[in-house]
């Protein structure tokens, strides 16, 4: 199973939130591409990275780090925020990106989720943030009023190659991710499914492993604050 540490960036500075919210944030010293090397030391191949200012801005707002980040490190990278048309795709495609996160604009727009599909082979993730179980989006500001699970029946056939799932009443809380709906989700998705929201432990990346059509876990504030330590993380990554 991979194991993705998280980057979330907001003012060109690595940032948590606590269930998405912008104003519940905290602010670490390092800088996006001084974590990436973190990580990259410890042997970590699998990165998630968000761009926050791109998911309020819709543009690719932190671009220039994502390319640094590619560049320095040869590292697999997810990145997602604000890509919500095929020239943004393109633009991180072109840096080396494994793959793209789609998320509001495909809930918004199925079409270009189907087309960035066709157009972009094996490179597009799709996002599915969810709230109670209705799908959430623009920075999680507001309901799609659309069930996570209707929603991924229209769309199973569309050809996405990786599926994050995020549970926002988890994220940031490390209370241990939502278990039982992402398998609901996993059980579902015709392409394979990354945990993410609420990892607290080791306990939590074990149980996952033993999962069915899971491929990863990602991990943000609990290696932040300490309660997860990288060098037994990395043990897990394979």
């Amino acid at each position: 199973m991979k194991i993705f540490p998280a980057i979330d960036i907001k003012d060109k500075k690595c940032v948590r939130l606590v269930k998405g919210d912008f104003d519940n944030k905290t602010e670490y010293e390092m800088s996006p591409i001084e974590q990436a090397e973190k990580y990259k030391e410890y042997g970590f191949k699998n990165f998630h990275i968000i761009d926050l200012d791109g998911a309020l801005t819709g543009k690719t707002a932190n671009h220039d780090i994502i390319k640094d980040i590619v560049a320095k490190f040869d590292l697999n990278i997810e990145i997602g925020g604000g890509i919500r048309n095929f020239d943004s795709i393109q633009k991180y495609i072109d840096v080396g990106v494994e793959k793209v996160i789609l998320g509001s604009a495909a809930i918004k727009d199925k079409n270009f989720l189907k087309e960035s599909c066709e157009k972009f082979p094996n490179k597009i993730a799709l996002g599915l943030d969810a709230k109670d179980g209705y799908l959430s989006v623009s920075g999680w500001k507001e309901s799609s009023n659309q069930l996570t699970l209707d929603y991924l029946k229209q769309v199973n056939d569309y050809g996405v190659s990786r599926l994050i799932y995020t549970d926002i009443n988890r994220d940031g809380m490390k209370q241990s991710p939502n278990f039982d709906e992402t398998m609901k989700v996993a059980e579902l998705s015709n392409c394979p499914v990354v945990i993410s929201g609420g990892v607290s432990s080791i306990d939590d990346i074990k149980k996952a492993k033993n999962l069915k059509n899971i491929e990863g876990i990602i991990v943000g504030k609990a290696i932040y604050d300490g309660d997860i330590k990288l060098e037994e993380l990395v043990k897990e990554d394979a």
